[in-house]
């Protein structure tokens, strides 16, 4: 972990701001640097898109953040400001030298070059925030890298407060969607057992150098300190889970069987679907995170009854 630490001076104003399009422009003819498309680079340069970013974050100077991917540092400056400590952590060495030249004014500022996919993170959160009451990740994330990341500040149990991230929007429509529409699936049953979901703006491909071609939304996930549900296995439970949406034009019943059951066991299924009150004949989509716990538990003991590997 190569972390190299900002330069104390008296904060810049905000007539400095990078997130301009002229200054990002300047910033960038300045040094040389070509956008990588693979790296889903595009730099913000809308300072009203930035403030609602950094106000969900409800950040205080008792507080941390934590960016991925800060690009030239729009972001970063402004998490600076607001927060007690910020980490930006860039994959992208070729950004290291602009990032300490933006960032200079800031001595609550550290630079972690390296995958955040391949950091330890506890070990990073023991070390970078310290002493601070609590901590959010606040960040523009790479469209192709979106879920993983995620994923991994979820499933790590990190201190977290809120992530509050701008992604693609129909990823973002997902992980809010409720039970029963075509954006539910998987990955909202997995963002809502760890967090609430809240949308916070849409935002238009418009204000990104150089513009994606799609539009973004920002949302704000509240980190969860349980799970909205009690599940006796948790891994059975996800499990359960993609394989109920494995095929979306199935039925509940025969997504489930070819997962957990051998044919001729049919009959079976169907029982223990109706033993907890759900119809073998719905589909993944309309059931609720209480539905998927009950029919994971309840697997979960059928699979132990029959010696299976649960």
């Amino acid at each position: 972990m190569n972390e190299q630490e900002g330069r104390a001076m008296s904060p810049v104003s905000s007539s400095s701001d990078i997130a301009t399009p002229s200054r990002t422009k300047e910033i960038i003819a300045r040094h040389g640097f070509q956008l990588k498309k693979s790296l889903g680079q595009n730099f913000l340069i809308d300072r009203n898109m930035l403030n609602k970013i950094v106000d969900a974050a409800e950040l205080d100077k008792s507080c941390g953040a934590l960016e991925i991917g800060p690009g030239i540092g729009a972001l970063t400056e402004r998490l600076a400001r607001e927060a007690g400590k910020a980490v930006a952590v860039e994959i992208d060495q070729r950004l290291l030298p602009i990032l300490h030249e933006t960032l200079a004014p800031y001595d609550n500022v550290s630079i972690v070059h390296g995958d955040v996919l391949k950091l330890d993170l506890a070990a990073g959160f023991a070390e970078w925030f310290a002493g601070l009451s609590r901590v959010s990740v606040v960040a523009n994330l790479p469209y192709y890298i979106t879920t993983p990341i995620l994923m991994k500040l979820l499933e790590a149990r990190l201190p977290l407060a809120n992530i509050v991230v701008m992604i693609q929007k129909e990823v973002a429509e997902r992980m809010a969607a409720r039970p029963g529409g075509k954006e539910y699936g998987s990955l909202s049953v997995a963002v809502q057992y760890y967090c609430e979901p809240e949308l916070v703006a849409i935002v238009p491909h418009t204000v990104f150098v150089p513009q994606p071609n799609v539009d973004s939304a920002v949302i704000r996930l509240r980190v969860r300190r349980t799970p909205p549900v009690a599940v006796e296995d948790e891994a059975l439970f996800f499990d359960v889970v993609q394989a109920s949406f494995a095929q979306r034009r199935k039925t509940l019943a025969n997504n489930l069987l070819s997962r957990f059951f051998a044919k001729g066991q049919r009959e079976a299924l169907e029982t223990l679907l109706q033993g907890v009150g759900i119809e073998p004949s719905r589909r993944g989509e309309t059931l609720s995170l209480e539905e998927f716990a009950r029919l994971s538990d309840a697997l979960g003991r059928h699979l132990r009854g029959a010696g299976g590997e649960r």
